[in-house]
C-alpha cells in the first residue's frame, strides 16, 4: 500500500473510533437515566475500578500498553461521570423559573455559576461593567432590583466586601452568597447581612472554572449565622457529586492560607527561580526528570492564572504571612542543613514529611 492509502486507512480508523465512543456515550445516557430513576448514585468506583482492571488485562492480551490503556479508559469514564451529573442536575433542577442575578456573571467563575443556574432552570441575570446591556445584562447590579431568589457575588473580594455591606442596606428578600477565596475580607459584609436579617450565607468553590465534573471538588460552605440559608445553599448543589464540606468562618482563612496561600507561594517561588536562573527553559526541558516536569506542569497552570487575584489570596489573608513564614523557614533550614553536610537532619526532615504525607488520609 502507498504511504497516502496507509493514510486513508488510518483516518478510517479514527472515524471508526469516534464513532463507537458516540455509541458509548449513548449507552453512558442510557445507564444515566436508569440510575435517576432508581435513585442510585451517579458514580460507582467499584464499577470503575472493575472496567480499569478488566481494561489493563485486555490491553495486555492485545499487546497494547496496559497504563495506556487505562488512560485512555480513565477519560472516557470522566466523560462519562460529567454527563450523567450535567443530566441529573438538569433533570433535579430547582429552578422552576426562579430569578437567580450573578453579580460579577461575565467573569470566569462567575460564568461557571450563570451556566449552572441556567442549567437547573433559573431564570439567570447578569450584572457585571463587562456586559452590553439587554435582557438580563446590567453593568450595575443596583438597577437589577432586589427581586431575585437566589444573589450571588462573584467579584474580587475588595469589591465583594463592598457590595455585601451594600446589600445589607437594602435587605433582599432572597438568598445571598458569595463565593470569595477568603472570609476575612468579607466578614463585616456577611455579618451585616446576618444582623440585618437577610438570608446570607458564604460559600468557596475548591475548583477553577473550566471544572465540567465535580466528583472529587470540593465546595465549603461556612455559616456565617443563619444555618437555613446555609441548608438552602447546599440543597442547590445536592444533585451534583462534589464533595459538601461545612466549615466554621473562623477556620476558613486560616486553612486557606496553607491549601491556597502556601501551595500558590511554593510555585511562584519556584518558577521565579527557574526564570532567575539564567539557565535556558529548553535546555532544561531537554534533561528534566519526572518530580521536576511534574513539579514544572503545576507552576505552569499557577503562573497561567490570575495574578491580582493571587495577590489578595496572599495579602487579604490574615494568616497569610504566617504560612510563607512557614516556607521561608523550612527552605532556609534545608539550606543551612546541606551548607553543614547535616545528612541525618536532612534525613529526618524527609521523614517527618513522609511521616505526616501517609498520615493526611
Amino acid at each position: 500500500m502507498s504511504l497516502d492509502e496507509l493514510r486513508d486507512e488510518l483516518s478510517a480508523v479514527d472515524h471508526g473510533l469516534l464513532e463507537l465512543i458516540a455509541e458509548r456515550q449513548r449507552i453512558v445516557g442510557e445507564i444515566g437515566r436508569h440510575k435517576l430513576s432508581t435513585g442510585r448514585a451517579t458514580r460507582d468506583f467499584e464499577r470503575e475500578r472493575e472496567v480499569l482492571r478488566t481494561a489493563r488485562a485486555y490491553a495486555e492480551s492485545l499487546d497494547i500498553n496496559p497504563d495506556f490503556a487505562e488512560s485512555v479508559i480513565r477519560s472516557l469514564i470522566q466523560s462519562s461521570l460529567t454527563r450523567q451529573e450535567r443530566d441529573r442536575v438538569v433533570a433535579e433542577g430547582k429552578g422552576d423559573g426562579r430569578g437567580v442575578l450573578v453579580i460579577g456573571g461575565a467573569g470566569k467563575m462567575g460564568g461557571w455559576f450563570v451556566d449552572f443556574f441556567a442549567s437547573q432552570g433559573f431564570q439567570t441575570s447578569i450584572a457585571d461593567t463587562r456586559v452590553e446591556p439587554g435582557p438580563g445584562r446590567l453593568r450595575d447590579w443596583r438597577n437589577a432590583g432586589l427581586d431575585f431568589d437566589v444573589v450571588v457575588v462573584a467579584t474580587p473580594l475588595a469589591v465583594t466586601g463592598r457590595i455585601l455591606l451594600e446589600l445589607a442596606e437594602r435587605k433582599p428578600r432572597g438568598l445571598v452568597f458569595d463565593i470569595g477565596s477568603l472570609k476575612t475580607p468579607l466578614r463585616q459584609g456577611l455579618e451585616a447581612l446576618a444582623a440585618g436579617g437577610c438570608r446570607v450565607a458564604s460559600l468557596h468553590p475548591m475548583f477553577g472554572p473550566d471544572t465540567g465534573l465535580l466528583s472529587g471538588r470540593h465546595l465549603i460552605f461556612v455559616d456565617v449565622g443563619c444555618a437555613e440559608a446555609t441548608a438552602a445553599a447546599r440543597e442547590l448543589f445536592a444533585a451534583t457529586m462534589a464533595e459538601l464540606i461545612d466549615m466554621r468562618l473562623d477556620d476558613h482563612d486560616r486553612l486557606i492560607a496553607y491549601v491556597l496561600g502556601l501551595s500558590h507561594a511554593l510555585n511562584i517561588a519556584f518558577f521565579t527561580a527557574l526564570a532567575e536562573s539564567g539557565e535556558a527553559a529548553p535546555k532544561l526541558a531537554r534533561m528534566s526528570s519526572t518530580t521536576f516536569d511534574a513539579q514544572l506542569l503545576v507552576s505552569a497552570a499557577v503562573a497561567r492564572e490570575n495574578p491580582h487575584l493571587y495577590f489578595e489570596i496572599q495579602r487579604l489573608n490574615e494568616y497569610g504571612l504566617g504560612s510563607l513564614d512557614a516556607l521561608c523557614e523550612s527552605v532556609l533550614r534545608l539550606r543551612q542543613l546541606v551548607a553543614d553536610g547535616d545528612q541525618g537532619g536532612f534525613v529526618r526532615m524527609m521523614e517527618q514529611g513522609r511521616e505526616y504525607l501517609a498520615a493526611r488520609g
